[in-house]
């Protein structure tokens, strides 16, 4: 699915959001375990943005690098938990503002803690426009025995910007293991 980014009146969107959610894990009973052993009993689920020009990587965006270079793509912060109503993590994007170097954005959502998202309840990922909250996708992530699931990317092409859906299940605790696996998805 690739779907241009226009407004319905033709004008180019100039501002995206990619949101992820999830629920929490169950809570726990302290049995007294140590504290890698609780770690791994919950949901950390993370969202990344990786700048691509062509199929070089130029830059990333996840929840330890929080603004690309130019300050077009923007992370909220990591949640380590999945509480709350709404989006965990969201990433924008000022399109008008990425690089000119830059022909693509892709997005991938991994489980830090390598749960697959077969345990994990009701994760999703959405892209909206943010200025009209109109939902260009949305992904059940939930289901799935990957670890880690690419999303879709933006493409620029010289006449505007495309998303293009992927949607493919990856293995990948850690946006940097993910990096392998887009290269079938790349220019």
């Amino acid at each position: 699915m690739s779907v241009p980014l226009h407004s319905a009146e033709g004008a180019p969107l100039s501002y995206l959001a990619v949101g992820l959610g999830w629920e929490p894990s169950p809570p726990s009973v302290d049995l007294g375990l140590d504290q890698r052993t609780a770690v791994t009993n919950r949901f950390d689920v993370n969202l990344a943005a990786l700048l691509f020009s062509v199929d070089q990587l130029v830059d990333v965006v996840f929840y330890d690098h929080l603004a690309s270079a130019d300050g077009s793509v923007r992370h909220s912060g990591d949640d380590l938990t999945g509480e709350g109503l709404g989006d965990n993590e969201t990433i924008t994007i000022e399109i008008d503002r990425i690089a000119p170097s830059v022909s693509s954005v892709m997005f991938v959502v991994s489980s830090y803690t390598a749960r697959p998202f077969t345990d994990i309840p009701n994760a999703y990922c959405h892209v909206t426009d943010a200025s009209s909250q109109l939902e260009i996708a949305r992904y059940a992530l939930t289901g799935g025995p990957y670890t880690a699931f690419v999303v879709g990317k933006l493409v620029r092409t010289p006449q505007t910007w495309f998303f293009t859906g992927i949607g493919a299940g990856i293995e990948a605790t850690h946006v940097a293991e993910s990096v392998p696996y887009l290269s079938p998805y790349l220019p």
